[in-house]
């Protein structure tokens, strides 16, 4: 009889990547679909005017946005006035020249957007501008 002799089998190194592309790829059609859908915003109705675009600058712009509730949001994140006294004068204190603007929903009262108004040009603003919608 031959004595019993040890096979060696030789150590595979290679790792078979085929199946991570499958799944790396399917991963990203799911984030490429789901990437828009998790934007979020406040839905305001910007009332229609004929007015002239403002021109556009290379620095940020504040945006403050009143809701048809009079609710405050910056950044599309609800604040509340205090806060938003408070961040807007921070800002400005760092960026003097940011120009600040307001989105006041179409059905909001008039009163909250003059409320805005007076809260941005107590926290520093020089100017507070008003959005619009170009007329169809």
């Amino acid at each position: 009889m031959e004595p019993y002799r040890k096979r060696h089998k030789k150590l595979m190194s290679e790792i078979n990547v085929v199946p991570y592309i499958d799944v790396m790829l399917v991963l990203l059609v799911i984030f490429m679909i789901t990437a828009p859908l998790l934007s979020q915003g406040v839905k305001v109705e910007l009332p229609r005017a004929a007015a002239q675009p403002v021109e556009s600058q290379d620095q940020e712009t504040l945006v403050v946005t009143v809701d048809r509730e009079g609710k405050y949001f910056l950044d599309d994140r609800r604040i509340s006035s205090e806060e938003l006294r408070r961040k807007v004068a921070a800002i400005l204190r760092l960026r003097p020249k940011t120009p600040v603007l307001i989105r006041g929903d179409r059905q909001a009262n008039y009163g909250e957007v003059v409320k805005a108004m007076t809260l941005l040009q107590s926290a520093g603003a020089p100017s507070v501008g008003l959005l619009t919608e170009p007329p169809r």
